[in-house]
């Protein structure tokens, strides 16, 4: 089959479009033809080299697919061949405690499609027949592919991390980004305020036009001084974190007293600094969160195969202009998720 691997660890051009092995279709697993697959920040940072973590050499990225089954492994009944599907992009052990009690993200084998197995970089990809969700015809395979990682963080945050109500105001940091606009159609379609932060005019345009109650351009304006004008003095209930270094300490400004700041990710940088009295005079409560579980994921498909949620889609390239792909990622200039089109 045909993938992009690197055999090192590098910038862009490290990425090689050649030939691979097949995957071997074990019993209890599902063989993918991919359609198509979605860029995601992990692949950049796989790509240039984790500390203490040694991937597989040579590696095939690619946690977000969509596509068709092409084969069914021993002992799978309850799908066929030919099956327009989309992958739970999580990989669990399933019998463990965490498992058992529908916290399999939570697993101590938890591991994600393209991190330490074979992605969906490649013209096929094989994975346990418990990640496939089949989809609607009316749901493209592109829109499916730029579903699953980015709304099952969202939802996971906004509910199982930030507690969600519907009178909550809920600020969303980076609304260009993957997560960021899951995280306001979810925000909205719970009832919530959404208040979001964008770089320039057009994206805090992009972002209203998904539902963000306000949209403040932090290119120009003094973020936590705005979110205290928009409310009252109060500040935000819940704030959706994930860029890290460049926005925490107005991410934190931002809250209100007993407010809940969620993060998944720190792409500007991983160290930060908190002033403890402002941990426990305002009695603020700091999450982690990662990835979220299957039922969660199917939770939010469901609003997907019903038409409340709809990926934003920023770009598509070809499998072999990979790179030209996660290069577009790195700037910070899309708006959405970029995916590759395979088959």
């Amino acid at each position: 089959m045909k993938s992009i691997r690197f055999h090192t660890h590098g910038g862009p051009e490290v990425l090689v479009y050649e030939d691979a092995p097949d995957p071997e279709v074990r019993a209890g697993h599902v063989l993918v033809r991919v359609a198509a697959c979605a860029v995601n920040h992990l692949d950049l940072w796989q790509r240039g080299g984790l500390d203490r973590v040694t991937l597989p050499l040579p590696h095939v990225s690619g946690a977000d697919v969509a596509g068709t089954i092409a084969e069914l492994g021993q002992g799978v009944s309850g799908l066929a061949v030919g099956q327009r599907v989309m992958l739970q992009p999580g990989l669990s052990c399933g019998h463990c405690g965490a498992c058992l009690s529908d916290r399999d993200h939570q697993c101590d084998r938890y591991d994600v499609l393209g991190y330490q197995s074979a992605g969906g970089y490649a013209e096929m990809v094989a994975v346990p027949a418990e990640n496939i969700i089949p989809i609607p015809n009316r749901i493209d395979f592109v829109s499916a592919a730029a579903f699953p990682l980015t709304f099952l963080t969202a939802w996971h945050m906004l509910f199982a991390g930030g507690h969600l109500k519907g009178d909550d105001t809920v600020l969303v940091v980076a609304a260009g980004s993957g997560v960021g606009q899951a995280a306001i159609q979810i925000a909205k379609t719970a009832q919530a305020r959404v208040i979001a932060t964008a770089r320039g005019e057009d994206k805090c345009a992009r972002a209203s036009a998904l539902g963000a109650d306000h949209a403040i351009d932090s290119t120009r304006e003094d973020v936590p001084k705005r979110v205290k004008a928009l409310t009252e003095g109060r500040g935000v209930n819940i704030v959706i974190e994930h860029v890290g270094a460049a926005t925490w300490n107005q991410s934190v400004r931002s809250l209100a007293k007993g407010g809940r700041l969620v993060t998944c990710g720190a792409t500007t940088g991983f160290e930060v600094s908190l002033d403890l009295r402002h941990l426990f005079a305002r009695q603020l409560t700091f999450v982690g969160s990662y990835m979220g579980s299957k039922t969660e994921l199917l939770a939010a498909a469901g609003g997907f195969f019903q038409g409340r949620y709809a990926p934003v889609v920023d770009s598509t390239y070809p499998l072999r202009e990979a790179a030209e792909a996660q290069s577009r990622l790195a700037t910070g200039n899309q708006f959405g998720k970029i995916v590759l089109a395979v088959n």
